[in-house]
């Protein structure tokens, strides 16, 4: 009998047993559990936190298995350390994604399941890609796929509503375009006499309607579904989070409104005839499933993320804009931490955050932090999302360094900044690593580079430095950040793995290389780059990045001797412009001080 009335004072391996006693009623063999939504989203409402409820694992990234006799999580280098800690005493292993002689997830299942075996999802919370891909893998062994059950909302009896916050219409102050232009910009790329354009990514959808909410902590979005076709636009929202002005507002530019749970129903009853066009890596399974045979299925990438994905020039001075404010804030908070410490105060790494978020929060059209503020202290920095509690996180001391990584969002952009910064006394260990890294900065920000590149051919100019050392570092060198949006945007990235999307003007990027030791340091420098024309010549157009981001780099952490004479100039310039650009936000004392920390420094 199943003990699903005590969910909530359940322990991890108690749940575990639940759910392995659920399998066995529906004759499943094994359940995958992904840590995403319906919508494909990276940060979850509480109601989707299902990888966490079931594991105690809360990092942003990874996938559960669990059969009756094991169960494991899979997940990257960011989060070894942290699911080590969180996965302690619960029964599921950690298996370490893209380590050699790691067993991945198809591994595993082949080697845990029997022929005819059978394999459970919820297909709300995997893309039809997911679910081809499964099948296609584990088809040889004759294992099939069940994807009609929902097996946790079974157990998780106290499981938290969807959010019903509301939601806001973001003017064209801040957006650049109104919504009926957005809409004739996709209109004009179909072709066909009957068609429709199924929308299901959150950010996707904030931007074509201009919408912004508070459904999702750190990611300004509203929970919905969008349906785009030749002659409608449908934003498919539980009401109440509508109001009468954005109604108005929606119904002006051409948008109907219906219910969030429709969507399913809406698509089971299109007419014979239409072509519905999917995005195969972000539509779930469940509404893939509802599509009538008898229309047309089309796959494409969604046109709204390359749309999304190259900011417009209202978009950009917004941004550049919110930097300034942004870089106040860090000013004000690189001011306080380095007074703390001289002074002997207390301060935790916890305290940081709170600190951080009430400076930002004094800075006009502030609307949240962009994600959990990141401060590791010496060893806690080598854990690349590490996250301090209040109860666990360490008291800083006047010695070695902090790593902290944090940012914004305001209503004209999102920031996401990452400072390492010298307490005291540091080895030359340390700054040999910093100075790696900042040349690991300085070498893409620098960059000249083809029209059609893309972030995979880039992503060594940040390594070279630190390989030349034997070093390296698991996460990716860049992600794309949104426009008052997602701080982790695509399609653009610079990593090691392909990712063949090419660099557009407009497109943003962050820049962020890194070294973690284990138990001794972490260091990371990040700034957010814009690109932009470089120019032609006999070969061809040419991009480069504009560095948006305004904030001192630690000076005193630098080992001269290791840079080049341009990679000095380029420390100049930049801190240059920095103090151009803070200085008249700043009082006297706040401005003497931005002074001395971009202070020039010569070879």
């Amino acid at each position: 009998m199943l003990k699903s009335e005590l969910t909530t004072n359940m322990t991890i391996p108690e749940r575990l047993s639940e759910l392995r006693a659920l399998m066995s009623l529906k004759n499943i063999d094994a359940w995958i559990i992904p840590g995403t939504d319906p919508h494909q989203s990276e940060y979850l409402p509480e109601r989707w936190n299902e990888r966490a409820w079931i594991s105690g694992f809360t990092g942003s990234f990874g996938q559960i298995v669990v059969t009756q006799n094991n169960a494991g999580l899979w997940t990257d280098s960011r989060y070894f350390l942290q699911a080590e800690k969180q996965l302690h005493h619960t029964g599921i292993k950690l298996y370490k994604l893209r380590v050699e002689g790691e067993a991945t997830i198809d591994d595993f299942l082949k080697n845990e399941l029997s022929n005819g075996a059978v394999l459970g999802i919820n297909p709300k919370l995997f893309t039809v890609n997911a679910v081809k891909n499964f099948m296609s893998s584990l088809s040889e062994k004759g294992i099939t796929l069940n994807t009609q059950e929902d097996l946790l909302s079974e157990i998780w009896t106290d499981r938290p509503p969807i959010p019903n916050a509301p939601s806001i219409l973001l003017s064209t102050q801040y957006a650049g375009l109104s919504i009926k232009k957005k809409l004739a910009i996709i209109r004009k790329q179909f072709k066909e006499e009957n068609w429709t354009l199924l929308v299901t990514a959150l950010d996707e959808i904030a931007w074509l309607f201009n919408i912004r909410g508070r459904d999702i902590k750190y990611n300004p979005l509203t929970v919905s579904w969008a349906i785009v076709g030749n002659r409608s636009a449908i934003l498919f929202v539980d009401k109440e989070k509508i109001d009468q002005d954005l109604r108005i507002s929606l119904a002006e530019n051409g948008v109907t409104t219906a219910g969030y749970d429709e969507i399913a129903t809406y698509l089971s009853e299109l007419p014979a005839g239409e072509t519905v066009f999917v995005d195969p890596d972000k539509v779930n399974q469940d509404l893939f499933q509802s599509i009538p045979e008898y229309c047309t299925v089309q796959v494409l990438a969604s046109p709204l993320a390359l749309l999304k994905a190259k900011k417009n020039s209202t978009e950009l001075d917004g941004i550049r804009n919110a930097m300034e404010k942004d870089g106040v804030a860090m000013v004000r908070f690189l001011m306080q931490l380095e007074k703390t410490i001289k002074n002997d105060e207390k301060i935790s790494e916890y305290d940081i955050g709170i600190l951080l978020k009430d400076l930002r929060s004094k800075q006009a059209d502030f609307f949240g932090e962009s994600f959990q503020t990141i401060a590791g202290y010496m060893a806690n920095g080598a854990i690349v999302h590490y996250a301090p509690s209040e109860k666990s996180s360490a008291t800083l001391e006047a010695g070695g360094i902090i790593l902290v990584d944090s940012g914004g969002q305001y209503y004209d952009g999102t920031t996401d900044i990452t400072r390492t910064i010298k307490l005291g006394k540091v080895s030359d260990e340390i700054k040999t690593d910093f100075t790696n890294v900042l040349k690991g900065v300085i070498a893409l920000a620098k960059a000249i580079f083809p029209k059609g590149t893309c972030g995979i051919q880039l992503d060594i100019l940040a390594r070279n430095a630190m390989w030349q050392e034997k070093i390296d570092y698991g996460h990716g060198t860049g992600h794309g950040v949104g426009h008052f949006l997602n701080v982790h945007e695509g399609p653009q990235t610079i990593r090691k793995e392909g990712n063949m999307v090419p660099f557009e003007e407009g497109m943003l990027i962050t820049i962020e290389p890194g070294i973690y030791k284990p138990d001794r340091h972490g260091i990371r420098i990040e700034n957010m780059v814009t690109t932009v024309n470089a120019g032609e010549s006999e070969f061809g157009s040419f991009l480069q990045f504009e560095t948006l981001t305004l904030c001192p780099i630690d000076l005193d952490l630098i080992m001269l001797q290791l840079l080049t004479r341009d990679e000095i100039e380029w420390i100049n310039a930049y801190h240059r412009n920095v103090y151009l650009k803070l200085s008249p936000y700043l009082d006297k004392e706040e401005a003497a001080w931005l002074k001395t920390k971009t202070r020039k420094v010569d070879d």
